[in-house]
């Protein structure tokens, strides 16, 4: 049994990935812990704290799931990698690469698994899309588009404060550049011109576009909080092409649908609703255990942390 600790009660923690982790075989929630303690207590974890540091001071924690805002996640993943706990943690796993690739240095230098929590990455849509292009299935891909628009976050979200680590690009843009990303194998861009638009500049970013170079092509990259409410994606190769019209990255309560023209014709992909969170809980667990399982490469997670770097310094920014 992989026993659970969580830092952090919000949203994301409170909906999804305490469910998943209750209806997860081989996992327990063993502890929680929230400034408020009533809200550690509505995970029903077995044990609930108002201080993080008894998570990952529990010896019987073996991962712990940061679910904090973004400003706080490379403080508490290097305290629970230095206290031995494996960790999972919610996306952007850091504010930039350079976190990022520190806290991948803490995880080999501790001997300990981290994961961030880019929880599509899971879902049957996502894998059937990586092995079509992993087997080459449109050819060479020499242009990818990605976009998703949400709803304007709440006033007092975290989301708004570039403090916090808010903003369309590090909240949405995960999804987005992994995915034009993982479309040119994994490339670094040779090149970035970006815009941005923000309420009162330098606050968060309401809204950001970016191109990026490749060697064989381009993509281009579209994040907002505009409420348009909508998520696409479009990869062309030499052979073929990969088309997702809606929930490209967040169809976990939907039925998914993606078209793959390739050679052989055009083929509709279709996939039954799914908790996506569950599916990495179960993954996670089963690679805390030894065994085998998908978890996302921390080099790719480093990978994306680049290029929104890239990406936010590139960017011309104007006031909405």
């Amino acid at each position: 049994m992989i026993n659970w600790g969580f830092i952090g009660a919000g949203s994301i923690a409170r909906t999804s990935l305490a469910p998943a982790v209750h209806r997860s075989e081989g996992s327990k929630l063993h502890i929680a812990a929230a400034r408020d303690a009533d809200r550690a207590a509505a995970l029903e974890p077995r044990k609930a704290s108002s201080h993080y540091a008894q998570v990952i001071e529990d010896p019987d924690v073996d991962i712990v799931y940061v679910c904090l805002h973004n400003a706080a996640h490379r403080t508490w993943v290097l305290r629970a990698l230095e206290a031995g706990k494996h960790v999972l943690c919610e996306k952007p796993l850091g504010l930039n690469a350079d976190e990022t690739l520190e806290m991948a240095g803490a995880a080999a230098r501790h001997q300990r698994l981290l994961v961030e929590a880019a929880w599509n990455r899971w879902h049957p849509l996502t894998r059937g899309l990586e092995r079509i292009l992993a087997h080459g299935g449109i050819g060479t891909v020499h242009s990818a588009a990605a976009s998703f628009d949400w709803t304007s976050p709440g006033v007092h979200n975290y989301r708004n404060s570039a403090a916090l680590g808010g903003g369309a690009l590090l909240d949405l843009g995960c999804y987005t550049a992994a995915a034009v990303l993982g479309a040119f194998d994994w490339q670094a861009p040779t090149g970035v011109v970006a815009s941005a638009t923000s309420a009162s500049p330098p606050e968060a970013d309401l809204h950001t576009e970016a191109e990026l170079w490749f060697p064989q092509g381009r993509a281009q990259l579209s994040v907002g909080f505009t409420g348009a409410m909508t998520q696409s994606l479009d990869i062309r190769g030499s052979a073929g092409r990969i088309r997702v019209d809606y929930d490209a990255f967040t169809p976990s309560a939907n039925p998914a649908q993606a078209y793959a023209s390739t050679p052989e014709g055009v083929e509709e992909l279709s996939y039954p609703p799914v908790d996506a969170y569950q599916l990495m809980v179960t993954d996670v667990a089963k690679a805390v255990a030894g065994e085998p399982a998908f978890t996302v490469p921390l080099d790719q997670s480093i990978a994306v942390a680049s290029t929104l770097d890239r990406i936010r310094n590139a960017a011309h920014r104007t006031t909405r």
